[in-house]
This record gives structure tokens, sequence and C-alpha cells, in this order.
């Protein structure tokens, strides 16, 4: 018996140490995540956290927007049922996003526009990546520099390549447009290029109205395709309408565009996890082509998309007060946002500071690019307890009227 003991120790041991998983290394920490940590280990009572990119009102607490509130009470009220949705989403979602997103192009009346509701923005991005990586010929993809960081993400796991294209330049504090301009006619014709609909993440830098025709006609002159990463609408500006300017802009001039959606902001469905991805066909037989592709992709990936979130967005699109009440809505979160901005560059100006702030004003969305280095946003979490990612980008919605002078104070302090 003692030897038979022995056995199975020596047994175990040597299992133990050939595990099919040695060889799997510890992943790096997310980047925010290890902010918000930080932070939560911060005792001292001033602490700021400007990382997360999540919505907070001037008390510093999550919003849940009227019209969603009374959307959940609608749907409450009608005691519906919690049935698996078809694989391409709720009908009644994907065709209020689209018309949410392109208005009332010729595209949209003709029914050449292929959508289908994904896993928020990401899984939106993560579907094109995935139609791209299968249907078109070239696997590069074009990123601005800087862009949102899980873009980069997104195309390696979906096995596409993918390189940059001049957009911030630091000593501008803003686009450098004949550089960006300069790639875009450098790269190869027809080639896919991201592109921010609206409060590029992370600088907060968009283009004007002209800039974006001069994209556009540039775009168009080297049959290159325009994917739109949409987080945004209506939150950045507080009007739909301007906010998807450059995407209608491109559709009406016959730019081949896909879409990527998200509701997570501008609706604050964080958790929910409610997108629409879509592609702009030749015509609405090719448009149920794409589609039946893009199901067929979705399938195995996640298999359907979530039904609530879908159901808010659509019942708060959909029924006319509802639809009024959102617009209230999401201008109230964008002025909040822009009235944070202004008190930020007001609050440096009285703590003393003599340096030109205004790109934090003309710049537009959540984030802002303050133009801080590594070692100065460093200095600000370990000297002044304020909280904010490497490259100097700040979420202006941790702002509010009880803590923006203190921070004005501390990036003053660290810059002067």
């Amino acid at each position: 018996m003692v030897v038979i003991t022995m056995l199975r120790s020596v047994f175990s041991r040597a299992m133990s140490t050939t595990s099919a998983w040695r060889h799997v290394e510890m992943g790096p920490p997310d980047a925010i995540l290890g902010i918000t940590e930080a932070f939560k280990r911060d005792t001292d009572p001033r602490k700021v956290n400007l990382g997360v990119g999540a919505y907070r009102d001037d008390a510093n607490k999550p919003w849940v927007l009227p019209s969603v509130k009374k959307a959940e009470e609608k749907l409450y009220g009608e005691r519906l049922d919690h049935e698996y949705l078809p694989i391409h989403g709720l009908e009644a979602f994907r065709n209020a996003s689209v018309k949410l997103a392109y208005g009332d192009s010729a595209a949209v009346k003709e029914g050449k526009i292929a959508s289908i509701q994904c896993l928020s923005g990401t899984g939106s991005l993560r579907l094109g990546a995935a139609f791209l990586e299968r249907f078109y010929s070239d696997k590069v993809i074009y990123l601005p520099n800087p862009t949102w960081g899980n873009h980069k993400n997104v195309a390696r796991d979906a096995k596409l390549a993918w390189k940059d294209y001049k957009y911030y330049e630091p000593a501008l504090h803003g686009i450098n447009m004949s550089k960006l301009v300069g790639d875009l006619n450098a790269f190869p014709n027809k080639s896919v290029i991201m592109l921010h609909a609206c409060a590029h993440n992370p600088t907060g830098a968009d283009p004007t109205h002209e800039e974006w025709i001069q994209i556009q006609e540039v775009m168009h002159k080297k049959q290159h395709i325009a994917f739109f990463d949409m987080a945004y609408q209506g939150f950045a500006s507080g009007d739909t309408v301007k906010d998807a300017f450059a995407l209608r802009h491109f559709v009406e001039h016959k730019v081949p565009v896909l879409l990527a959606q998200s509701f997570a902001k501008n609706f604050g469905l964080y958790g929910e996890r409610i997108g629409c991805f879509s592609v702009v066909a030749d015509s609405n037989e090719e448009a149920n082509r794409i589609l039946s592709q893009l199901k067929i992709l979705a399938r195995p990936m996640y298999s359907n998309p979530p039904l609530y979130g879908a159901r808010i967005v659509s019942t708060v699109l959909n029924t006319p007060e509802l639809n009024t009440q959102w617009l209230s809505d999401v201008k109230t979160m964008a002025d909040r946002i822009i009235g944070m901005r202004t008190a930020l560059v007001t609050g440096l100006k009285e703590a003393g500071s003599k340096k030109n702030w205004s790109h934090i004003t003309q710049q537009i969305g959540m984030f802002a690019f303050t133009g801080l280095s590594a070692d100065q946003s460093k200095r600000m979490a370990a000297e002044h307890h304020v909280y904010l990612t490497l490259d100097g980008r700040i979420s202006i919605a941790g702002l509010n009227s009880k803590n923006v002078h203190y921070v004005a104070q501390a990036i003053h302090a660290i810059t002067k």
C-alpha cells in the first residue's frame, strides 16, 4: 500500500510538471484597468480617476438616461419573452441603427445597406475585420496614429496586418492634414482606411467639415475603402446629424463604406453590449449576399446577439416622444463634457498657467489629449493623486464642479 501511495505521488508530480499549458506566459495588464486598480488602492480623499471612458454626472455617478428609463418601463409593462434573436439581430433595432447613422441617404431608401447586430463597438469592428479577412484581397488595414488601442488587437486577431497613417501632431496639438493626406495618397489603391466618425479616441481632434471633404476626395480618387468607427454619435457635439457628417458625405460621394456602431456611450448602455455593423453595397441583391456571409461569420463567434439592450435602443429610436427625449439626453451629456473642457482651461489660467491650453476646448468628445508627457502623467498620480493614461489622455467625464479646479492646479504644478 505504501508503494502504491508513493507511485501515485510520483505520478502526480510528473503530471504537474508536464502540463499542456506550461508554455502560457502571464499576459500584460490592461492599461486602463491598471489605472483603475491604482486609483482604488489610493486612500487620498483628493484622488481623481481620469482614465475610465464612461460618462459620469456632476456627482461622479453613472447616469441612466431618462429616455432609457422610460423605455425600460414600457418594455416591462409589455411582459415580453426572452427567446433567442436571429443571428442578424432584432430587425427593428437594425433598421433604426441604419437610419440613425445614414439618415435619408439613397442607400437606405434603396435597401443597399447590409446590417447585422453585434456585440457593441468592439464586436462590430471584430466582425467587420473578419469580413475583410475572408472577402477582401488586401489583408492590411491602415489606422490613424494614434488610435484606440483595441483597433490593433482586433486587426491582429482577425489575421489582418495593420499600418499607421499620420494623424495627430503633438507640436500642433491637432491634426496634421498635409501629412494625413500625403499618406492616403501614398497608400496602394483600394486600401482599407480606419476612420473615427467623430470624437476621435484618444485625441479628441476631429477634422472640420472642410477637411472631411478633402479626405473624401482623396479616398475617392484612390478608390480606398472607409471603415468608420462611430462610437459617439450624438455624444460628441450633442447633434446626431452633425456627428454623422463624415459618414453621410462619404456615402453620398460614392466612397465604399463599412461602419461599426456602438450604443454604449450615447445610450449609456455600457454593459448591454449593443452595436451594429453595416456595409454599403451597390445593390439590394449585393446587400443580401453580404448579409448572408456576415451571418455565417457571426454564427461560430457568438451565435446570436443580446436582446434586452437592442429592445431598449429600438424602443427609444422608434417611439417619437422617447426619441425626442433621447436627443435631449445626449445633448445634456455633450454639453456637460464641453462645459468641463471650458472649466478646466479656465482653472488652468486661474492657477497661473501661461501656457496655451486652447486645444482642450477645440477637441471634442469624452477624451482630451492634454499634451502631458509620460513622466508628467506619472507625477500627476504620484504627487497629486490624479490618474490618467501615460500618453496624457484624460477622460473629461471624470471631471466635475468639485474636482476640476484641483485637477487644473495639479496640471499647472506639473507643467509650470
